[in-house]
């Protein structure tokens, strides 16, 4: 590789890397897999992917067997089959969960949805991160019929 040299930028800030858009979300191709995932969570910038870091392999360890895919610029969830149950998307000032059955959750996600079942988890960087809450949730999301997106 004479001539060139090796980039040490980090991908949500360089010029070759995922584009930002509105309030830092990363732009990732869609895609099925652990591996559009792990980019997208790569490419979140500051401390929101610290969210993603921890939020993807909690994911994982409560529903091994759990489909993944980002579609609409988001991480999605999911069991083949059974349709999608929880994504999540990067805002300016906080990362949303969005439980897709929320209302069947117990108990029920503070965050109202205009999509009747929906309900949203706002994590803001000042916020604590419930890991036993949020595994309860993910467990019982996952049991739940899922949404065919």
């Amino acid at each position: 590789m004479v001539g060139k040299t090796k980039s040490t930028k980090d991908p949500a800030t360089a010029g070759d890397g995922p584009r930002l858009l509105s309030g830092g979300n990363p732009q990732i191709a869609k895609g099925y897999g652990d591996g559009p995932v792990q980019a997208y969570i790569a490419a979140i910038p500051g401390w929101k992917q610290d969210v993603g870091r921890r939020l993807d392999p909690l994911i994982t360890r409560t529903v091994p067997d759990v489909a993944k895919a980002v579609k609409w610029n988001s991480p999605f969830y999911g069991l083949e089959g059974e349709g999608w149950f929880l994504s999540f998307h990067c805002f300016t000032n906080y990362v949303k969960v969005a439980f897709f059955r929320g209302m069947s959750l117990d108990p029920v996600p503070p965050g109202a949805s205009k999509s009747g079942d929906t309900r949203y988890l706002d994590m803001r960087e000042a916020d604590g991160f419930d890991e036993a809450r949020l595994a309860a949730w993910i467990r019982q999301a996952s049991r739940l019929p899922g949404e065919k997106l």
